[in-house]
């Protein structure tokens, strides 16, 4: 397992491309994003998103978010956005939301819903926001939380199970514990399907 100290707002632009070389080799890891602590992959690799499922003892058929670094990129995986939700979107990201669309055809199968949608993401955090820049694409996440849903919100405490079964540890310092507020634009009117951090005031 490899460890990395990572200055938050100025990432060292050495250690993102050792990381994203990594990732592209099937890597998976855990990374701040602006609310908790994630585990994060490359899209493009199947058996890193099939481990980050593992590690979370969750379905496959349960989505996971796809960070991006900004939403020029989403056209490509999702499709039939709504323009109430590109201008929402203008205005709260980088933030700690995540939206739902329905997913495109280039978004792989395995990391696709029975409901046929994805979760995106443009978090507050240069560090994640770098890696997928350098990486050239969406890194698919998951927040890092124990059994009894805690989140985790510190690298130095994560117990040895979970440092074991991961190929990376950035470590920025605490985060808060609250994860992103969830909204599904899939549907003509919006729904919110977790309260977060972020506040809903532009529904």
């Amino acid at each position: 397992m490899l460890l990395f100290e990572i200055h938050e707002k100025n990432p060292q632009k050495r250690l993102i491309n050792k990381i994203v070389d990594e990732l592209a080799n099937g890597a998976v890891m855990i990374y701040p994003t602006d609310t908790v602590y994630a585990y994060g992959c490359d899209i493009l690799q199947k058996s890193a998103i099939e481990r980050i499922y593992a590690i979370k003892k969750i379905p496959k058929n349960k989505p996971l978010s796809f960070i991006f670094s900004d939403i020029a990129q989403l056209h490509m995986y999702a499709r039939n956005i709504p323009d109430r939700a590109f201008k929402i979107m203008k205005k709260v990201f980088p933030g700690p939301y995540t939206f739902i669309f329905k997913a495109s055809k280039a978004v792989p199968k395995i990391a696709i819903t029975n409901q046929k949608t994805i979760g995106v993401r443009v978090p507050n955090n240069e560090v994640a926001l770098e890696l997928v820049r350098t990486l050239g694409r969406p890194i698919l996440s998951a927040g890092v939380n124990l059994d009894d849903g805690t989140y985790i919100i510190e690298p130095t405490s994560l117990n040895k199970q979970i440092r074991n079964e991961v190929d990376i540890i950035i470590n920025c310092g605490p985060k808060i514990s609250e994860p992103s507020t969830i909204i599904d634009f899939t549907e003509d009117e919006p729904k919110i399907i977790r309260m977060g951090k972020g506040p809903v005031y532009f529904l």
